[in-house]
């Protein structure tokens, strides 16, 4: 196998993972007694415990020699986690190890990242032609999963989750490429990685490109939490609901196998891809305030190939060339940390009040939201066109 190969089929493990968590868990959850309260705060703590346990991993991770090292151990405690939590009866166990899976799966995500950006570059393809199979893989987990539950119980969920996590571990240990974390093959000290981690915190242009694309990603805090709803009250159908969804990841697909490559082949840079995909959610939130009929939400559903995917791909390369090249793992898990995790919660949060007092016009903050986050990405590009060291990049 190639290294294209490799890293896709740890991708595909990866979301075929959290292509069962994210929609199914709190299913079986329930099944196994535990109240809706029980069940969010279960579901909550490892996002917020990602504040400390990002950083401290993401060290971790830098002290072997090897990348996939770090990634098979934490598939390891991904695994155990969720089959932990599968064969206990305690509401307290279940929850610590839950806690462990899903603090695991979240640290691997940017790991994974940052080994695919550089086999990616040292042998000539786009880090996004892998990432879609994990776009791919989340998609058929969805299907498959729904599809299983139609037969089988609640016990489906847990035991897809564990048995992908223990594939996603055997790939890692044995699939992927053994790229090292140093060009020297020599491992920083920890005291040294902890400077690292504070050099990343106390840099004003990092930190404000983190924030800009933390910002345009958690704008989409409240059509996660609250589209499927505004949808059923406006009476589209539940399988109809599903299928936008699909349609949204479809796009999302073929931006990072066709539309990316493209982009890269004409000179567009990362900086332009989050601005205009920045822009795109603007443009999406404010339509889908209206409320719009079904023959509109195809179109504004098909944005999210540049409200997510763009963003994404755009904001791995922006991290990856304002960071040190030691610090890469560093800076990309707490890219992550910060807009996937903290923020993503955040406005997550703040979604239900909004909708309980504003109901569907609550796309209009998000709208503002993302306006704050295009406006701060290209503040970060004026600021590289004026010349920053070890930055080539200013498109």
């Amino acid at each position: 196998m190639n290294s294209a190969a490799r890293v896709s089929l740890q991708y595909a493990l990866l979301f075929g993972t959290t292509g069962v968590v994210m929609p199914f868990a709190a299913l079986w959850l329930a099944s196994t007694g535990m109240t809706g309260a029980q069940i969010g705060l279960l579901l909550a703590l490892p996002m917020v415990g990602r504040l400390a346990t990002g950083p401290l991993l993401a060290v971790w991770a830098d002290g072997f020699k090897h990348r996939k090292t770090a990634i098979a151990l934490l598939g390891l405690a991904m695994a155990a986690g969720y089959g932990g939590a599968a064969l206990v009866d305690s509401t307290l166990l279940r929850g610590a190890f839950w806690f462990i899976g899903a603090t695991a799966c979240a640290a691997i995500i940017p790991l994974v990242d940052v080994l695919t950006l550089r086999v990616a570059k040292r042998d000539g393809y786009p880090f996004s032609l892998p990432r879609g199979f994990g776009s791919l893989a989340f998609v058929m987990a969805n299907v498959g999963m729904g599809a299983l539950l139609t037969q089988w119980s609640e016990q489906a969920v847990i035991v897809w989750i564990v048995a992908a996590s223990t594939l996603c571990t055997m790939v890692s240990l044995l699939v992927l490429p053994a790229l090292p974390v140093t060009e020297d093959g020599l491992t920083q000290s920890g005291r040294e990685r902890f400077r690292g981690l504070g050099r990343l915190l106390k840099n004003r242009i990092f930190m404000a490109a983190v924030l800009g694309v933390g910002a345009i990603q958690a704008a989409h805090g409240f059509y996660y939490s609250f589209s499927a709803i505004l949808w059923k009250q406006q009476g589209i159908p539940e399988s109809t609901t599903g299928l936008l969804w699909a349609f949204a990841v479809a796009g999302e697909i073929v931006f990072m196998w066709l539309i990316d490559p493209w982009r890269r082949k004409i000179g567009i840079g990362p900086f332009t891809l989050v601005i205009i995909g920045g822009m795109a959610a603007v443009a999406r939130w404010l339509f889908m305030a209206g409320e719009p009929a079904v023959g509109w939400l195809l179109p504004l559903q098909a944005l999210h190939a540049f409200t997510f995917a763009a963003v994404y791909l755009g904001s791995v390369e922006i991290v990856d060339t304002l960071s040190p090249r030691q610090d890469h793992t560093s800076s990309q898990t707490l890219a992550s940390m910060l807009s996937s995790g903290l923020m993503t919660g955040l406005a997550t949060a703040a979604s239900g009040p909004i909708f309980d007092r504003w109901g569907g016009a609550g796309y209009l903050p998000m709208a503002g939201l993302a306006v704050v986050g295009v406006f701060a990405v290209m503040a970060v590009r004026a600021e590289v066109r004026r010349g920053l060291p070890q930055i080539a990049e200013p498109a």
